[in-house]
């Protein structure tokens, strides 16, 4: 131990006045905390704005609720008719024609559907925005329709593929059908699964 008599040596410093021993403070290290610092408060911002103060409304939503309520009740109908059809009996248990005989079941389920966009689009909502999107969403639902008659004839042919269905944007149409049934509170006019399985 040192005597209180004995001074205490200063610290080395070279050149750039940095203490002996420890590294020199790179400007590069203070760039990247700086950038890391930002993207966190970014993040952060994004976070609060998306949570707080964003639309929460769906960007598929007509102003038009009449027309959503009554579509609802066309479409609840219609999937009343096609749960009527339900066959659910294997194809192996059916014997000979199995194919033909689901064939037949899509086009009347087919039919129902068709029917009941032919219903819902009859009459088109009061608000601008739905009169510019149901157009659309019609005409989604019409490839959709053709999808399936295009499956019942393969049926008819002889063959039982995956059902295979339009795609738009990388998306199922009856996906995006699914989106917009949902966007405006009428689920029942969703695309039927019936042939995904």
């Amino acid at each position: 131990m040192a005597d209180a008599d004995t001074p205490i040596p200063a610290t080395r410093r070279d050149d750039t006045g940095t203490a002996a021993g420890s590294s020199p403070r790179s400007p590069w290290r203070m760039i990247v905390r700086t950038g890391v610092g930002a993207i966190v408060v970014l993040i952060i911002a994004m976070w609060v704005y998306g949570l707080g103060f964003a639309s929460k409304e769906a960007v598929n939503r007509i102003e038009d609720r009449d027309w959503a309520v009554r579509a609802e009740a066309i479409c609840e109908r219609a999937q009343d008719q096609r749960i009527g059809l339900a066959d659910l009996r294997r194809l192996d248990e059916v014997g000979p024609g199995a194919l033909v005989q689901r064939a037949a079941l899509v086009d009347q389920a087919t039919d129902i559907v068709e029917r009941m966009l032919d219903d819902v689009v009859a009459v088109r909502p009061l608000d601008a925005k739905g009169q510019e999107l149901i157009p659309m969403w019609e005409g989604e639902y019409r490839l959709y329709l053709q999808d399936r008659r295009d499956y019942a004839e393969l049926l008819r042919g002889g063959t039982n593929p995956p059902f295979a269905e339009t795609e738009r944007e990388g998306i199922p149409i009856s996906e995006r059908l699914e989106t917009f049934a949902g966007d405006n509170e009428m689920p029942s006019c969703a695309p039927p699964r019936d042939l995904a399985i």
